[in-house]
């Protein structure tokens, strides 16, 4: 019944394999990259109640039946919310500044991530970055800042910041 109400509403799949272990099963399931498991017994049922756990966080999450789709949305919500932040979050931490080519080749060797970096426009340069590093411009933001005043590769002016990275 609890399955029939949630499948009304989710992409969901029940696991009745009596053949393999629940820790196997549990772990089955997140490398599929299921973003909550439901368990749920016959002691689960009697009491009206079942846990809710979290792959992100690993939270258990005690809910009452008749409030499981609604705390249900809330929590794939909120998963969305705390996976898309720590992504945020990591980018912006694994993203560096160069001003010059010596502190490029550095940060792109010895950091996995991006750098952002003043560039003249010039393919040539693009080209020598490419050769030195291996690193490509990733992108152009629309949102351009300042992070110096001269292209990292050559030392013309330049007014276009590039976010550069290798690809893996």
């Amino acid at each position: 019944e609890v399955y029939e109400n949630l499948a009304k509403l989710y992409r969901m799949e029940i696991d009745l394999r009596e053949q393999v272990s629940p820790g196997y099963k549990f772990n089955d399931w997140e490398l599929r990259g299921v973003p909550v498991r439901i368990e749920l017994g016959p002691r689960d049922i009697e009491n009206g109640k079942c846990i809710v756990v979290r792959r992100d966080t690993l939270e258990k999450i005690e809910v009452n039946l008749e409030e499981l789709p609604e705390k249900l949305q809330s929590i794939l919500e909120d998963i969305q919310e705390h996976m898309f932040q720590e992504c945020q979050q990591r980018v912006l931490d694994k993203t560096t500044i160069a001003t010059n080519m010596e502190e490029f080749i550095n940060n792109i060797n010895n950091n996995q991530g991006y750098v952002k970096t003043m560039w003249c426009g010039d393919t040539a340069c693009e080209e020598k970055i490419k050769e030195l590093t291996g690193a490509h411009s990733r992108c152009i933001p629309f949102a351009q800042e300042q992070v110096g005043d001269t292209c990292v590769c050559c030392g013309k002016k330049a007014d276009t910041m590039v976010i550069w990275g290798r690809q893996y």
